[in-house]
C-alpha cells in the first residue's frame, strides 16, 4: 500500500550535525525506503532463529506472571534497563519486560543471568528479531510496546539495520500493542512513521516530545543536551490490523 504523500521533514533549530548522530549524506527520507518495506511485506523472511534466544524464551514463558498469560508491556533494546524499571514504577500492576542483547549493559543494573526479576519488572537477555518472532508466533501480544532511542544506523547504506528497513519489520508490527518509538533523529523517526504508513495505510505523525523526566540514560544525555526529541505512535488496532492482514505462514 502506497502513502499519497510523503511526510516532510520537521523544521528544527536543532542541527543534525552538532546532535552527536553521524551524518554521513543522507538528510531526508531514504530514497530505497518504500522498496525496502514492500519487499519484506512480500516476501517471509526465514533466517533460522537464534538459538540461546529461544531457549532464554522457554524459561520466560514459564516465569509467573507471564506464563499466567497476564498483560504485560515490552521494552524493547532496554539497554542498561533502567527504562524498564522506571516504566515498572509507573505501572505497578503490569508486568513489564525488557529486552537486551548486550550482557555488558544489563549488567550495569546487576544483571548476570539471562533473566532478571524484581517484582513486575523483568530483564531478558536475548536478540530482538529472534524474540519477536517467538511472540508472534506463541499469540502473545503486548499492551504497549516501547523503542526507547534504538541505534540509529545514519549512514545512507545502514537503512537494513534500523528497524523498519530490517525484515523483521512486518514481525515487530504484527507483534501488536500500542507501538512507541522515541528517538533524537528526526529522519529515523520520519522513516519510522512513512514504513508503517506504508504496510498499514494509516496515517502517522511524528510528534516533538519534552519528557518532564527522562525515561532512559539516553533521554536524559539529550535532554540534558537541548537536543530535539520525536516520538512516534502506532495505535494497538492499526497493528492488530496489519497482523490480521498477514497471510498464515
Amino acid at each position: 500500500m502506497r502513502v499519497a504523500k510523503p511526510l516532510k521533514r520537521i523544521p528544527t533549530k536543532t542541527d543534525i550535525r552538532e546532535s552527536g548522530l553521524i551524518n554521513d549524506g543522507q538528510n531526508a527520507v531514504h530514497e530505497n525506503l518504500e522498496v525496502s518495506v514492500q519487499r519484506h511485506i512480500d516476501h517471509v523472511w526465514r533466517q533460522p532463529l537464534h538459538r540461546p534466544t529461544i531457549d532464554v524464551y522457554r524459561q520466560l514463558v514459564e516465569l509467573a506472571p507471564f506464563a499466567d498469560g497476564s498483560p504485560f508491556i515490552l521494552d524493547s533494546g532496554c539497554g542498561t534497563g533502567s527504562s524498564t524499571q522506571a516504566l515498572a514504577a509507573d505501572h505497578p500492576g503490569q508486568l513489564v519486560i525488557g529486552v537486551d542483547q548486550s550482557s555488558a549493559r544489563l549488567a550495569r543494573s546487576g544483571v548476570s543471568t539471562s533473566i532478571h526479576q524484581s517484582g513486575n519488572c523483568v530483564l531478558v537477555r536475548a536478540e530482538l528479531a529472534t524474540f519477536w518472532r517467538l511472540l508472534l508466533k506463541d499469540g502473545l501480544k503486548p499492551v504497549r510496546h516501547f523503542l526507547l532511542y534504538p541505534n540509529p544506523w545514519p549512514k545512507p547504506g545502514h537503512l537494513a539495520r534500523r528497524w523498519h528497513g530490517h525484515p523483521v519489520f512486518p514481525d515487530l508490527l504484527s507483534v501488536g500493542g500500542d507501538i512507541e518509538l522515541r528517538c533524537n533523529w528526526d529522519i529515523y523517526a520520519l522513516e519510522f512513521a512513512q514504513a508503517v504508513q506504508l504496510a498499514t495505510g494509516a496515517p502517522l505523525k511524528v510528534q516533538r516530545i519534552r519528557p518532564k523526566t527522562a525515561i532512559s540514560p539516553f533521554e536524559k544525555k539529550y535532554m540534558d543536551r537541548g537536543h530535539a526529541l520525536y516520538a512516534v505512535t502506532v495505535p494497538g488496532s492499526v497493528s492488530a490490523g496489519f497482523r490480521r492482514s498477514r497471510p498464515a505462514k
